[in-house]
């Protein structure tokens, strides 16, 4: 896909030729390696004789982001500081309560602002309190979507066979050619007061963060361990993961969503790596297909982070039995705390709340059950974003909204109808004990 489908144009103001730097915001693409945006950057420093410099702004709390979520991107950051001395490239690492307004003292100075692509409200919301208020030109690159969203689909899919069709048409554009762009100007040479590049670990200490979740000892971010991550799974589970995936009590998952989420690896080299293997079929299926339908609802639908995004049939399906007797209700502390009847359901919460992920396969149990146990659809998918925002790693993120909204119907189909569900699909133990060896996986979670 040539770069001029992923690069637009913000605003119509012109290159700042006063300007000291070039000037790129890295929010999504918390990578050096496979980063358009960096390479964007870059060729736009080689033509002007002006230095670039690359900004990441940490907050407190981002979306209700804890110890967890930060330490794994402060592993990353890390990571990021040596990579661009490396480079010779300017790096600040800034902290603010005011991002957007971060990111326009900065540009100050700059001649152009280029920046990359997240999805979610509040990414596209700061985009535009920063354009609202930018002198200079603003550029984005999106490249953490093999297809431009809008390139792709202009509306909102029905489901993944919908978008299927749309992106087999465009098989050609997975021929991915990249060329690494080498940074060749000097670096630039001015100190700002806000700038915590060289004591990262002092700026992770006074984050202003629910301390309460631990730090994940199973996954470690940063682009080196992305890059540790992908090869394992090349060279040691793509052979079996069609025939394993959704087997529980093994690993044969990919383990790249963490990754995924800060940007510290390409989806674009993940696919072009991932193709030249055997038996690439059901995982191109999901991190293609499934993973663009993600973005594509998240980018479509205002409400992907509530019970209103979801189809008109799931939603009255879902109210219509409302005041179905349940057998089980649970309180969000028994949910919380893995402490209910069910132990394969009590292991897979554990798993997450330990380790920051869980198996792909126990999660569309996992949030099947909560839709059954708690009293109202409201009420389960609010639990639901709640546990999933907090232990995950990859937690806020249009893969989790989307699966969220799948065990509520959506991209998915009418069944028969039963108690509770209506017409949502329904999951049960015992279709778990008759595919898996549960024991095998309590043993597993237990283990951690």
């Amino acid at each position: 896909m040539t770069d001029s489908l992923r690069i637009k144009n913000i605003n119509d103001k012109k290159f700042n030729n006063k300007g000291k730097y070039i000037l790129y915001w890295m929010q999504a693409s918390q990578r050096t390696e496979w980063n358009m945006a960096l390479d964007y950057a870059k060729d736009k420093s080689s033509e002007t004789g002006k230095p670039l410099v690359v900004l990441l702004v940490v907050t407190d709390n981002f979306m209700n982001a804890n110890q967890r979520h930060y330490a794994f991107m402060f592993e990353g950051i890390i990571n990021l500081i040596k990579k661009f001395k490396d480079m010779n490239i300017k790096f600040i690492l800034a902290y603010s309560d005011d991002i957007p307004g971060e990111v326009l003292k900065v540009s100050q100075n700059a001649c152009m602002l280029v920046g990359d692509i997240g999805y979610l409200k509040i990414q596209r919301d700061m985009r535009n309190k920063i354009n609202e208020r930018i002198k200079c030109n603003y550029v984005t690159v999106e490249d953490n979507v093999l297809f431009p969203v809008e390139y792709i689909s202009d509306k909102e899919e029905y489901s993944a066979r919908t978008l299927r069709i749309k992106i087999n048409k465009n098989r050609e554009f997975f021929n991915i050619n990249y060329v690494e762009h080498n940074y060749k100007n000097k670096k630039a040479d001015f100190d700002y007061k806000n700038d915590f590049s060289s004591r990262p670990e002092k700026l992770f200490e006074i984050l202003k963060v629910n301390r309460d979740v631990g730090i994940s000892k199973y996954y470690k971010g940063g682009e080196e361990n992305a890059e540790k991550t992908l090869k394992k799974f090349l060279n040691e589970k793509i052979k079996k993961y069609d025939e394993m995936r959704n087997f529980p009590e093994y690993n044969y998952q990919s383990d790249l969503s963490p990754y995924i989420h800060f940007g510290n690896i390409s989806v674009l080299k993940t696919v072009k790596e991932v193709l030249k293997y055997e038996g690439n079929e059901a995982f191109t299926e999901e991190f293609i297909v499934r993973r663009e339908l993600a973005v594509n609802y998240i980018y479509y639908n205002k409400n992907y982070d509530n019970f209103n995004g979801l189809n008109e049939w799931a939603k009255k399906t879902l109210k219509d039995h409302q005041n179905d007797k349940r057998e089980y209700i649970y309180t969000a502390d028994e949910l919380e705390n893995y402490n209910t009847h069910d132990e394969y359901w009590n292991s897979a919460q554990k798993e997450m709340c330990i380790s920051g992920k869980m198996h792909g396969y126990m999660r569309m149990y996992w949030g099947k059950k909560i839709i059954e146990w708690t009293e109202s659809p409201e009420e389960a998918w609010n639990m639901l974003v709640y546990l999933n925002d907090k232990y995950s790693i990859d937690g806020r993120d249009p893969n989790g909204y989307t699966g969220i909204a799948w065990c509520f119907g959506k991209h998915d189909r009418a069944w028969k109808e039963r108690n509770i569900f209506g017409k949502i699909r329904y999951m049960n133990s015992m279709g778990l004990e008759r595919k898996y060896n549960m024991k095998e996986y309590i043993k597993k979670v237990n283990a951690l």
